[in-house]
């Protein structure tokens, strides 16, 4: 069956969406409750069907956007106006309404007019989120989808410091929060923002439950993966192994090399279960060189 894959409306860095299609046909076909420990930009949820959702991560923002914006799928209109009137209040280009972009701009500045058009707008708003203790969720999500390589970024003082990206709110952003509205409404979804290992060790498996994990890769340089170490690694290798003793079937994605690393300690791991090799698209911001990289996903079914 080829089957539409939605796009979560985060635009996440580290997304699966270009990897759906794969890890889909290796996924069960009937799944009680679906457990996402790493759920980051949500695509992979969007894509399963399931009975009951329970999604997790550690980055409390992206949880609280993903609240807002299923809060917001039973009034969607309510949402785009608040949409609206931020773009308004800051001036900020709006494609999927209309193009404000002055032509000579586009002229002097083919490849990064968006940039050049937003920058000024997009740093008030950044402000405006960095004098609040609370984070507002649109605004937060706003910041996301003009900021560079569309990431949610903050330093040891707790301030948001993307510069703004050569972005836009187009077509495909409203396109990607429909499909989300649409998906959500109806769905029984309990969200959290915790560390995985009390993820782990709140939750009563029953049959035919299935758990999915996207946790940072431990050889691979980037933002998400900064905060993750060998223990880390260590300790969720050892919970997955729980998982299995009670029978849970798992999906783990990984990276075995990178750049010449490997990950040795998941590959003497992952040696006892199923290894599905993945053809990736992984795309390093810090590094345009050659790639070097195999992506797996490992099974117990």
């Amino acid at each position: 069956m080829n089957r539409k894959i939605k796009r979560s409306p985060l635009f996440y860095v580290g997304d699966k969406y270009k990897l759906m299609k794969q890890l889909i046909d290796l996924f069960p076909k009937e799944i009680n409750n679906f457990y996402e420990p790493f759920t980051g930009g949500g695509t992979v949820f969007l894509n399963i069907k399931a009975k009951r959702y329970f999604l997790n991560d550690f980055d409390k923002h992206f949880i609280n956007i993903h609240k807002f914006l299923i809060q917001s799928s039973s009034n969607p209109k309510k949402f785009f106006k608040g949409v609206e009137r931020i773009i308004n209040k800051y001036k900020l280009s709006k494609s999927y309404m209309e193009d404000i972009v002055p032509i000579s701009l586009k002229r002097e500045h083919k490849k990064t007019y968006f940039a050049r058009f937003n920058k000024e707008g997009y740093e008030k708003l950044r402000t405006c989120v960095n004098n609040y203790k609370e984070n507002d969720p649109l605004i937060l999500y706003m910041l996301l989808i003009y900021g560079f390589n569309r990431m949610l970024r903050f330093n040891g003082g707790g301030k948001f410091n993307l510069p703004v990206g050569n972005v836009d709110f187009n077509k495909n952003v409203v396109s990607a929060l429909d499909d989300y509205f649409d998906f959500v409404k109806d769905k029984k979804i309990k969200i959290s923002a915790m560390d995985f290992r009390k993820f782990f060790s709140e939750k009563n498996y029953l049959k035919n439950d299935f758990v999915y994990l996207d946790p940072p890769y431990l050889i691979t340089a980037s933002e998400y993966n900064k905060f993750w170490d060998k223990k880390s690694e260590a300790d969720l290798l050892k919970a997955i192994d729980g998982l299995n003793k009670k029978g849970v079937r798992f999906a783990l994605s990984n990276v075995t090399h990178y750049r010449g690393n490997k990950n040795e300690l998941l590959i003497k791991w992952m040696s006892k279960y199923k290894v599905h090799k993945i053809q990736s698209n992984y795309i390093s911001y810090h590094n345009n060189g050659k790639k070097v990289m195999r992506e797996v996903l490992i099974t117990n079914y």
